[in-house]
């Protein structure tokens, strides 16, 4: 493979008809680029310039070379340029993902941010649940991706993956507005035994946990509706067919006929995270993000009562 500082010095001899003109031209003595030259001609297996009383020229092998140098010369300057500028956080890509609650409200707005700074680089952003997004991760489809999971039940994330901690996302008690255990003071899981239920699909992992719940607090829930949309949800139970654990995240806008409560003592909890590749956690676009999901990771609200 040729080096690029000998090609430059090749360059300017050719254009130069010189060694001394090139070696004036690039600030070099003339044995540093006579001896450019030799190392170069020997790296290519001819010669490549032709010396006389008149100054230098091309041999045939030389002119090939000298047809191509000022493309390869001019793409190395532009990979070096490009390469600088995903080095500073200003090029390149960064790949996300995340699952869907955080994508419809954490997400915009570290997008946002991240984009008034960094607007030169491409951001994608996809979505899925944490059992679809990790691995994916893990095979080099994304640079950073949201997930969550319960205590004590969670996404393996495997080798050479770092993980980090953003905050935790309360599951709060939804409940039409006038349910007869609205406005009870504490209101416990247990207190719902005889309801009926509405929760997201039962292979997910919200609706997993609503179970282990409920198993917890000693009953088995009758689940009566499934949807994997939030705002279906609440319109269930404001029709009063049922009462849900929706996460904070996933109420941004609250219906005005149904009632949201945290339960007593503590309402479940599950805990938001980034993971990068460990590679990519070191990069400034990566780095910046994980800054910005940081100062957005606050769900807006107060709590319930």
């Amino acid at each position: 493979m040729f080096n690029i500082s000998r090609l430059n010095v090749f360059r300017e001899v050719i254009a130069s008809g010189s060694f001394s003109d090139a070696a004036d031209a690039l600030s070099y003595s003339q044995s540093a680029v006579s001896q450019a030259i030799a190392t170069l001609e020997g790296e290519a297996g001819t010669t490549l310039i032709e010396r006389s009383r008149g100054g230098v020229r091309p041999t045939v092998a030389g002119a090939a070379l000298a047809g191509h140098v000022s493309g390869i010369l001019a793409q190395m300057e532009t990979a070096e340029t490009e390469i600088a500028a995903i080095a500073a956080g200003h090029g390149g890509r960064l790949r996300t993902a995340s699952f869907p609650t955080a994508g419809a409200t954490l997400m915009p707005q570290a997008i946002a941010g991240f984009r008034a700074s960094h607007p030169g680089v491409e951001l994608t952003l996809a979505e899925g649940e944490p059992e679809e997004i990790a691995p994916r991760m893990r095979a080099g489809e994304f640079d950073l991706v949201l997930l969550f999971e319960f205590e004590g039940v969670g996404e393996r994330l495997g080798a050479g993956m770092r993980r980090f901690e953003l905050f935790g996302d309360p599951l709060h008690l939804a409940m039409r507005h006038d349910h007869p255990l609205a406005e009870r003071k504490r209101l416990r899981l247990e207190d719902l035994r005889e309801e009926s239920w509405v929760q997201t699909s039962a292979a997910s992992p919200c609706a997993r946990h609503v179970i282990r719940s409920c198993h917890a607090a000693g009953f088995e829930p009758t689940v009566s509706f499934e949807s994997d949309d939030y705002q279906t949800v609440q319109g269930l139970v404001a029709a009063g067919v049922g009462v849900a654990l929706i996460p904070q995240l996933a109420l941004p806008a609250v219906r005005p006929d149904i009632r949201v409560r945290s339960l007593h003592p503590q309402s479940p909890v599950r805990k938001i995270f980034a993971a990068t590749p460990r590679a990519a956690a070191a990069t400034p676009a990566v780095a910046t993000m994980l800054d910005v999901l940081r100062q957005a990771s606050h769900p807006s609200g107060d709590a319930p009562a």
